[in-house]
């Protein structure tokens, strides 16, 4: 027994679909054909069975059932009317004539009753009949198209094997020459399921200490405009500082002696300001 494998399933599909010809619409041809073979050329169709030959679908298979219960119940009702004037003539122009009694009448009658009543299951049989089969077939058709989804789907099976197998080649290859220089990608199966555990414990870690942290970034950021709005005069006392420096140490170069002795004083004093502040701004950050 040759091996169960794609390429024989697919072959055998393609086998059934090609011999058995697997397809619900050509069960509506050798209708269509004895109907078109039947047909007068000359004699006139009705258009839904016209347009049904042309174009078979669920949809015209209905609609042309209901035409044919049409067609079949007035050639029954002009049959029932035909044989029933034909028994009446003959009864009547028979020698002798046909007498029918009162008795027989009645067992007639009853005849009828029993035949309507047998017909009446007869027809509920086949209503039943004909529900399962059309449930059957409905069945039939989701299965018809499942088995063809699942047919293209194994028709393209054989490629991505070919290219896992070339895949596994590759990586036997590069493992057996140790072209990977990473040990962990040298390790067996219970192993590297085990790492991939780890990893995966490491980055649930890692995501729970990002979102604790991007919880207080709105803290952090409020802050820092604090922080910002309480360095912004002191800036500007450090601008006018290093200003009046300036200032002292032009002065001074100008001029030697006298007030200029006191503005260097008061620059020295600033310049300790500053270098103050410059250290409370640090430890405050």
């Amino acid at each position: 027994m040759a091996p169960l494998t794609a390429e024989n399933v697919l072959a055998k599909l393609r086998s059934l679909s090609t011999h058995q010809g697997i397809s619900i619409l050509k069960l509506s041809e050798p209708i269509s054909t004895a109907v078109t073979q039947l047909q007068d050329p000359h004699q006139r169709t009705s258009d839904i069975s016209t347009s049904s030959l042309d174009a078979t679908t669920p949809s015209s298979l209905e609609a042309d059932l209901t035409h044919y219960r049409e067609l079949f119940a007035k050639l029954r009702f002009s049959y029932v009317e035909q044989v029933t004037k034909e028994k009446f003539i003959r009864a009547i122009v028979g020698d002798p004539p046909l007498i029918v009694s009162p008795q027989e009448n009645v067992d007639l009658e009853k005849e009828n009753l029993e035949a309507k009543a047998t017909l009446k299951a007869l027809k509920t049989e086949v209503a039943d009949m004909v529900t399962e089969l059309e449930e059957k077939a409905k069945e039939l058709s989701r299965k018809h198209e499942r088995v063809q989804l699942e047919t293209v789907k194994l028709e393209e099976l054989p490629g991505k094997i070919s290219e896992l197998e070339s895949a596994i080649a590759g990586l036997k290859k590069a493992q057996a020459v140790g072209l990977n220089p990473n040990p962990e990608f040298n390790l067996p199966l219970v192993k590297t399921l085990d790492l991939v555990e780890s990893k995966k414990r490491e980055r649930a870690e890692l995501d729970r200490q990002l979102e604790q942290l991007q919880s207080q970034v709105p803290r952090k950021k409020k802050e820092l405009d604090r922080l910002q709005a309480e360095l912004l005069p002191l800036e500007t006392k450090r601008q006018n500082s290093m200003a009046a420096a300036k200032e002292a140490r032009r002065r001074k170069e100008a001029a030697l002696g006298g007030v200029e002795d006191d503005l260097e004083e008061r620059g020295r004093w600033f310049r300790t300001a500053e270098a103050g502040l410059k250290q409370v701004l640090e430890m405050k950050s």
